[in-house]
């Protein structure tokens, strides 16, 4: 009985040190990207600055133009990413001060995103390899249920979302495999629609006010940045197109940009335009809100 107890002891602590040289094999890896997605990019990066940041989900991530912007003379990019909620844009802007960045302009992409308080499980893997070296990152998560085990157990958060973080991503990093990411300053185009628009339906969706948002709209004041929040363009068949009204009965500040594109030939999908209906919905954004700054 006693060997057994030691045999147990023994495998005990060979596996908890595995774990741990592993955690810090992955780690350390993920100290040294190159910026495969723009969380690994906005903790590897520190002190920019810029007149305008765009923040919010796909519809984000592929519909802003950061070079419409910086033709009229402003440094722009866009770190809008597929899948994220409120959430997550919240611990990006936290990030970048965090990074001690300079942020004039926030654009915000505030419209599908606001129905919901819940948070996106893949876009949170991206931040778990830092957790351990960003102080806004361990605040962010503190009160969620498996805190302890991400903070405390080692290579427990890359064994839980081993299918963001996990050894393919990792090997990946660790080879400097390219992403298209960061890719004309953060714009991700889609390519034209093919066939008939399928209308998106809304019926479901009933926006609400949004604890993410609401710490969004603190950080900014607190930090002296202008807050830009807008709703984004989505094809005319759309179903119960009233909850972009309703999304202004709560927040009245946000800006209705829903309608400034309207043609089919402007979309990809119902929910999201092709790179020139982008292209015409930034530039429509950029002439609501800025003027060409004076050249020298």
């Amino acid at each position: 009985m006693k060997q057994f107890a030691y045999f147990l002891l023994k495998t005990a602590i060979v596996l908890f040190v595995t774990m741990a040289l592993l955690d810090v094999l992955y780690t350390t890896v993920y100290l040294q990207s190159n910026g495969r997605s723009k969380i690994d990019y906005l903790y590897q990066s520190k002190d920019n600055e810029f007149d305008v940041v765009f923040l919010g989900s796909s519809r984000v991530n592929n519909h802003f133009v950061p070079r419409i912007f910086q033709e009229q003379g402003y440094k722009t990019v866009n770190f809008g990413i597929t899948r994220s909620r409120l959430e997550e844009s919240a611990l990006q802007l936290k990030l970048m001060l965090e990074r001690h960045y300079k942020v004039k302009n926030l654009i915000l992409q505030v419209d599908l995103n606001i129905n919901t308080n819940d948070h996106s499980e893949a876009i949170r893997s991206l931040f778990m390899p830092y957790i351990h070296q960003s102080a806004v990152i361990r605040a962010h998560y503190q009160h969620i249920s498996e805190y302890n085990a991400l903070l405390y157990v080692p290579f427990y958060r890359y064994m839980h979302y081993d299918a963001r973080i996990g050894f393919r991503e990792m090997y990946q990093s660790a080879i400097h495999k390219p992403t298209n990411a960061m890719h004309h300053d953060g714009f991700n185009p889609l390519p034209l629609g093919k066939g008939k628009m399928i209308p998106a339906d809304l019926s479901k969706y009933s926006p609400k006010r949004n604890i993410a948002y609401e710490e969004i709209k603190q950080l900014c004041i607190k930090n002296n940045i202008r807050l830009i929040a807008v709703t984004t363009p989505i094809c005319t068949e759309t179903i119960n197109r009233e909850y972009f009204d309703q999304i202004r009965l709560i927040y009245p500040e946000i800006h209705n940009f829903e309608n400034a594109v309207t043609e089919d030939k402007y979309f990809s999908t119902c929910g999201h335009m092709n790179e020139a209906g982008a292209i015409v919905y930034t530039k429509a954004v950029f002439h609501a809100f800025f003027k060409p700054k004076k050249q020298p």
